[in-house]
């Protein structure tokens, strides 16, 4: 990654996907590894344009000798970033996946309360989407499975919980905390193959080669069903530019980015001529539509 363009691509990114909103009081998750350091440091980017308060929360689970290091990171990444931390220890009854899931979820909302905040951010990627959305089929999970991670969601009441980097990759994300230069930890359980998200990792490492931006395009996919079943106007905006170019019989080769464009010019009430394809544009006018074809 160089100079600071690709770093405010990220950043135009994650305040573009709406995930975080103007004036709200976040507390960020952060384990100490790159993606939540990411976030941390993406949103203290954020923090004026978006007039947020920002609270940095660590939750000691106490299970791996690794763990005070992890703690002693994000002390450090609280200092470098200049925002206030909240940790909190963990003593579990049961030490399983779930368990203590369930345990740090709890301490989140526990620590947001105490802060004040409002909205409890995690670090959780396209690539955790792409896993989450594959495990949920091997279960044989259903379409609210195939939807994945939700980037919004209730937590509480009067809490939510957002996840701000669903679109972007893990790579990126760590470019992006070496370029800023903060320190991150990495979990040693992440090379433990006898834990099935593990498993699908690895499997997933061998694929992205083959399949370049695979994360991305099962993050859209997931983000497009959750739409859908949730019935929103984003999904009502996605049917009405699919039909029409499906209409003029131009839906074919016109790819996700190109019709997101202007789905976002719909709902803003924005004008414009967006390229589709070669020979295929779409004028946006006063909330509606016209494909042209040439």
């Amino acid at each position: 990654m160089r100079g600071t363009k690709p770093l405010l691509g990220i950043e135009q990114s994650v305040k573009r996907d709406g995930a975080i909103r103007a004036g709200e009081h976040v507390l960020i998750a952060c384990s100490g590894g790159s993606d939540s350091v990411a976030l941390a440091a993406i949103l203290q980017a954020l923090l004026k344009p978006l007039r947020l308060r920002l609270t940095l929360a660590h939750v000691n689970h106490g299970v791996r000798e690794s763990a005070w290091q992890d703690e002693a990171v994000v002390l450090r990444v609280a200092a470098a970033l200049g925002l206030p931390l909240k940790v909190m220890g963990l003593q579990l009854r049961r030490r399983d996946e779930a368990a203590m899931r369930e345990a740090r979820y709890e301490a989140l909302e526990r620590l947001a309360r105490e802060a004040g905040a409002t909205v409890v951010a995690t670090g959780h990627t396209a690539g955790d989407q792409t896993e989450t959305v594959l495990l949920a089929l091997f279960r044989g999970a259903g379409a609210d499975g195939l939807a994945g991670m939700p980037a919004r969601r209730a937590l509480g009441m009067d809490l939510e919980l957002a996840r701000p980097l669903l679109r972007l990759e893990r790579e990126e994300l760590r470019s992006y905390v070496q370029f800023a230069g903060l320190p991150y930890a990495i979990d040693p359980t992440n090379a433990d193959r006898t834990l099935r998200r593990n498993a699908v990792r690895l499997a997933l490492e061998a694929l992205r080669p083959l399949f370049p931006g695979l994360d991305a395009a099962v993050a859209r996919a997931a983000e497009v069903v959750g739409a859908e079943l949730a019935a929103t106007p984003l999904a009502a905006a996605r049917r009405q530019v699919r039909q029409a170019l499906r209409e003029h019989e131009a839906l074919d080769g016109v790819d996700f980015e190109h019709v997101e464009a202007a789905v976002r010019a719909l709902q803003q009430g924005a004008s414009g001529r967006f390229f589709m394809a070669p020979g295929v544009e779409i004028e946006v006018a006063g909330g509606a539509l016209v494909v042209q074809r040439k």
